[in-house]
């Protein structure tokens, strides 16, 4: 049996996609090695401290400049031995100096169905505009914002939708599935790049689901 696949993770807020990871690959499909934020009051650090994970707070204000914040924290990861990270809600962006340290290897977790309503208010934006369908994508992490190759995505039908919570209520519990699948299929090598369209991941064994 393979060794668990050593995963970072990047959170901002409450953690709770964070906790999904914990309950579901953890110890399984994948090892959770580190988790860094870039806000050192973010819920989701105390989460990783309970199961005994290593943390770490990268924030903005402490570092010359993005690229010096992202060099450090890709220099941690690294020492921690990750070969994938995960933002779980992570509310920054990351620079390509970054994203060259972990190539092909970042992905993130997004509430909306890419390539609709990208950006930090997506779910507000799906409101404003007026769907009555919502999504949550999985997808690799590119230099642009919200625009690498899509590798999981569900739908669900919020028709009377009044509130960005209600939305987003509805939407956790496909965050909280979808995610540790991405992870369980990353490790198990079966994601491809589609040569028919770069824009799309394919899925190139069955492997089951986490736990």
């Amino acid at each position: 049996m393979p060794a668990p696949l050593p995963v970072a993770v990047l959170v901002s807020g409450t953690g709770t996609n964070l906790q999904a990871l914990l309950d579901t690959v953890h110890g399984r499909d994948a090892e959770i090695v580190a988790v860094a934020s870039n806000r050192a009051e973010a819920p989701a650090l105390a989460r990783a401290s309970d199961r005994d994970v290593p943390t770490a707070v990268f924030a903005r204000d402490a570092y010359e400049d993005r690229a010096a914040r992202d060099r450090a924290m890709a220099a941690w990861l690294g020492e921690h031995g990750a070969r994938l990270v995960v933002l779980a809600g992570y509310m920054a962006l990351l620079g390509e100096e970054f994203l060259a340290a972990f190539p092909g290897a970042v992905i993130n977790v997004h509430p909306s169905l890419l390539p609709a309503f990208p950006g930090a208010h997506a779910i507000e934006d799906a409101l404003a505009y007026g769907v009555k369908v919502f999504g949550v994508t999985v997808h690799f992490v590119d230099a642009g914002v919200d625009t690498g190759p899509v590798i999981l995505q569900r739908s669900v039908e919020l028709p009377d939708a009044g509130s960005a919570e209600d939305v987003l209520a509805a939407l956790r519990p496909l965050e909280h599935e979808m995610l540790p699948r991405a992870v369980s299929l990353f490790a198990a090598g079966a994601l491809r790049a589609d040569p028919a369209n770069p824009r799309r991941t394919v899925i190139a064994a069955a492997v089951g689901g986490a736990g």
